[in-house]
């Protein structure tokens, strides 16, 4: 059986274990209304869902249509230091706000990065350079046979 302290939320009390340290993320959870988007910058345990509503401490807010940002810092710093780890998200708005020091950090998916404009335009001409490759007469046949449509286009 599992109880959870109450003097300390941080801590869980198990029955062999002693006690055990949850782990934390600070991550921003929506609370705007539709097409109205604003945050609040919150601690919670890291397998709890950004909708659940059960967070640990309110840390601040941010509205992203006004781009006002309201965050205390010093608690932010204290639950980094007990161990919290900041979403990429939560991270980049920290770094941007100076309340945390590092580089901001890639949220977009790694399949996709982010190109250049002079990247953009060396895959365009290397891509009109190739050569279509010509079919030879064995491969023209399996696929012949393997589509009727196209044998007939082939006669006409």
């Amino acid at each position: 059986m599992t109880r959870v302290c109450t003097r300390f939320p941080l801590l869980t009390n198990a029955h062999c274990f002693g006690t055990i340290a949850r782990m934390l993320k600070i991550r921003l959870k929506r609370v705007g209304r539709k097409h109205d988007p604003s945050f609040r910058l919150v601690v919670l345990e890291s397998q709890r869902g950004p909708k659940s509503g059960d967070y640990i401490e309110n840390l601040g807010s941010y509205n992203a249509r006004t781009d006002e940002k309201t965050i205390n810092g010093d608690r932010v710093n204290h639950w980094i230091s007990v161990g919290a780890k900041p979403s990429d998200t939560a991270h980049n708005l920290l770094v941007e706000l100076g309340i945390i020091t590092g580089k901001k950090v890639n949220v977009l998916p790694k399949k996709s990065p982010i190109a250049k404009e002079g990247e953009e335009e060396k895959t365009e001409t290397s891509a009109t350079s190739k050569k279509p490759e010509v079919a030879s007469e064995e491969t023209a046949g399996t696929e012949a046979e393997a589509d009727p449509s196209a044998e007939a286009e082939a006669k006409e």
